[in-house]
């Protein structure tokens, strides 16, 4: 059975997606930009970026009756690999035990020229 998740504590779909979208209890959390849900605000730094994007992330496996301890795999994409590193810290706040699988990418542009997504899949 598929299941919309939506709250608004994270941004609102920018285009024709769900924040997430739980089926037999597995939870795909779609992309999050850095977009502050309040205000619509972007904060300026990889760090701030990194940190809003997971506090969105957050804020969806929470409508979801989940936590960042649910979360089994992230897909991470930068505007500048350089990055990376400054990224790394900032994510290694969120994910403090079991820490999930990963990819990331360095990709040519991403909406709103922010400078970091970061999509999640977490399961009961």
């Amino acid at each position: 059975m598929k299941k919309i998740i939506a709250t608004e504590n994270a941004p609102k779909a920018v285009g024709p997606y769900s924040q997430a979208i739980e089926v037999n209890g597995t939870l795909y959390v779609s992309g999050q930009i850095p977009v502050v849900p309040a205000d619509g605000s972007i904060p300026e730094t990889i760090e701030e970026q990194t940190r809003q994007s997971l506090k969105n992330i957050g804020a969806i496996l929470s409508e979801a009756g989940l936590s960042y301890n649910d979360v089994v795999k992230t897909t991470v994409l930068l505007d500048d690999i350089a990055n990376f590193k400054a990224m790394n810290g900032v994510y290694a706040e969120f994910f403090v035990e079991d820490k999930p699988a990963r990819a990331c990418y360095q990709v040519a542009a991403l909406p709103l020229g922010v400078k970091v997504e970061i999509e999640a899949i977490a399961v009961r």
